[in-house]
């Protein structure tokens, strides 16, 4: 931390503490005799792609977002490779995360404008997206980590596969995860959760298979921050304060984003989703980006079917051995059958 603290001139450092939410980076909150900072260790060390996410922030708030470009060092450089590993410091942002529960009606309207603006100020800023369109976009951390199976992470500029998951694909998936989880030595309520819901999923997509979205049915695609969850908004009383963690900046279908986020800053602890939040928030989305009801309709059903195909927080458990995301199961599983039967109310509270 001394070298990092000469290299940006923060003065002596006096602590340095692991911040504890965050799957693929680290976070630290570095204190030095000049202040408070936030510094993040990108695992994945891509110092150029790193270096785009740092450009299109600073000028996102210049547009007049709620981002906070990191610092540059004494060389004028926002990216710090030091020891083989690479380094980005950020202002410490004073703020807490709001999930939808605690949101007004009219804040939820907010937040949904606060991602269509986000949205059209990439469209502004950002390269000309590929003329094809992407594929769906991640599910979750675990797509960008190599596990097995056809999934890979997205290229920020080259769009993946237009296919969304094939259910054969999905069968055989679900038949590996359940043999790991049955072979467990010392099986828990955990396992026995996680064999409930694969079974039912695999009898749920069985009867749905036929509703898989065609190719070019994809909303339209472009820049967006990839990742647009409670853990990555900072608030300050009722205003977010920072859009934070850019590391999945890249080419999708906008409105997969916005009902991706909604899915997770809107769902209850056993499987629902807040309509009556959700309505508010994509009436915001919709104002603010243009969006029209049928490319949300569209979204609906793309991001309806990756959760039906999805099991990345499993796959971290029994493929990597990494329980860390076990705490998120529950829900998302839960959410997945809830959607399913209410499928129709879910499209008309984005598209109302």
């Amino acid at each position: 931390m001394t070298v990092l603290a000469r290299r940006y001139a923060l003065g002596e450092p006096l602590s340095c503490e692991r911040v504890t939410h965050g799957l693929l980076n680290r976070g630290y909150a570095l204190t030095t005799t000049r202040g408070r900072f936030f510094l993040k260790h990108h695992l994945d060390g891509d110092s150029p792609a790193i270096a785009r996410q740092h450009r299109a922030t600073a000028r996102l708030a210049a547009l007049g977002l709620p981002v906070v470009p990191p610092l540059a060092d004494t060389a004028g450089s926002t990216v710090a490779v030091t020891g083989g590993r690479c380094f980005a410091l950020h202002p410490w942002i004073d703020g807490r995360h709001r999930y939808g529960s605690q949101l007004t009606r009219a804040e939820c309207g907010r937040l949904g404008e606060l991602l269509g603006r986000v949205h059209t100020a990439l469209e502004r800023i950002m390269p000309p997206a590929p003329a094809s369109a992407p594929g769906p976009g991640g599910t979750g951390p675990g797509d960008r980590l190599r596990l097995p199976g056809p999934r890979r992470p997205a290229s920020p500029t080259s769009p993946p596969a237009l296919a969304s998951a094939e259910p054969a694909d999905t069968y055989a998936l679900i038949d590996e995860l359940l043999a790991r989880a049955r072979r467990r030595p010392q099986r828990d309520a955990f396992d026995e959760l996680a064999e409930h819901r694969l079974t039912e999923r695999r009898a749920l997509l069985r009867r749905h298979a036929h509703r898989r979205p065609r190719p070019g049915a994809e909303p339209a695609a472009g820049w967006v921050h990839g990742d647009f969850h409670p853990l990555n908004l900072l608030y300050r009383g009722t205003e977010p304060a920072a859009i934070v963690d850019w590391d999945r900046l890249s080419v999708q279908p906008r409105a997969e984003e916005a009902v991706r986020a909604a899915a997770i800053f809107f769902v209850r602890p056993r499987g629902p989703l807040a309509l009556p939040g959700v309505r508010s928030y994509a009436r915001g989305y919709r104002r603010a980006s243009g969006a029209d009801p049928a490319e949300l309709a569209a979204a609906v059903h793309r991001v309806w079917w990756e959760r039906l195909n999805d099991f990345w927080m499993l796959r971290w458990r029994y493929e990597l051995r990494d329980p860390r995301a076990d705490a998120q199961f529950p829900a998302a599983a839960a959410l997945a059958v809830w959607w399913t039967e209410h499928y129709d109310a879910v499209r008309d509270a984005f598209t109302a």
